[in-house]
């Protein structure tokens, strides 16, 4: 059995994927997740999300004996994340899982990168929109009836939803009642900051990468699936849904991604 270090899509902890965590436990992996990326000082979050690698290369260390084979595991932000580290330390890395995460390059990373040279990225979704986000509720009860009454959340898993609630809120310090987790600026400032040079750090890497991705997912269209289709070759699959699916069916995923990892790392 496997080592599978997951990291999370952008503003959802790790801690939401509980379901997909126990699904593959059970059948033998161990499974390590860092709880948040981009909260921690001593890896801010900058251009092409370096230093967001080198904390998932930070967490594995802490983790993991430094030759212990591993496959890496990542929803959208977590899927760049684990190719980016794959590249910085091929030896270890049996295989890469993405869900959902487009490759970005050819003329969509220039835009990418005249977007953050000029600050123009800050002005459009999907950074615009995390600009703006609710990140305050005055109690319990108006922060649960919020969610659940938006059809957005009301297509997940309930325990997927449930889980959200749980454990991706916390006591405002400074307002009272209730704040996001995952901070609102941090999860700007990882838009903001979107990798514009995939195919160069990519280039010559020998570990196996598959993507499963959502087939209504608006993300990898803006990000382009003929590129990624390129990148990943025959290790592509495509599932019912949209960009956020592990969350509508965590068990369906949690197998499918079991399944491509057996084909990764067999060969």
């Amino acid at each position: 059995m496997s080592t599978l270090l997951f990291s999370h899509a952008n503003s959802y902890p790790a801690s939401c994927y509980r379901l997909l965590f126990e699904q593959w436990r059970a059948a033998g992996h161990t499974v390590l997740a860092l709880p948040q990326y981009g909260h921690d000082p001593r890896f801010p979050v900058r251009s092409n999300w370096n230093e967001l690698v080198a904390q998932l290369l930070d967490f594995a260390d802490a983790e993991l004996p430094p030759t212990q084979p591993r496959v890496l595991v990542g929803h959208s932000l977590g899927g760049a994340l684990s190719l980016l580290a794959a590249c910085k330390r091929p030896a270890t890395v049996q295989a890469v899982v993405m869900l959902d995460t487009p490759y970005v390059s050819g003329w969509r990373a220039r835009v990418v990168q005249a977007g953050k040279a000029s600050g123009w990225i800050h002005r459009v979704p999907p950074a615009a929109v995390a600009q703006r986000r609710r990140n305050h509720w005055p109690d319990r009860q108006s922060l649960e009836t919020h969610f659940r009454s938006k059809p957005y959340f009301q297509a997940w898993d309930p325990r997927v939803l449930q889980d959200y609630l749980d454990t991706a809120f916390e006591p405002d310090p400074e307002r009272g009642g209730w704040r996001l987790t995952f901070l609102r600026e941090v999860e700007t400032a990882i838009y903001a900051t979107l990798p514009h040079h995939l195919n160069r750090a990519t280039r010559g890497l020998r570990v196996p990468v598959g993507l499963i991705a959502g087939r209504d997912s608006e993300e990898m269209r803006q990000g382009g699936w003929d590129a990624t289709q390129r990148f990943v070759g025959p290790n592509l699959r495509i599932v019912e849904g949209g960009h956020l699916f592990p969350f509508v069916r965590p068990e369906t995923t949690a197998h499918q991604v079991l399944d491509l990892i057996e084909e990764l790392v067999r060969g």
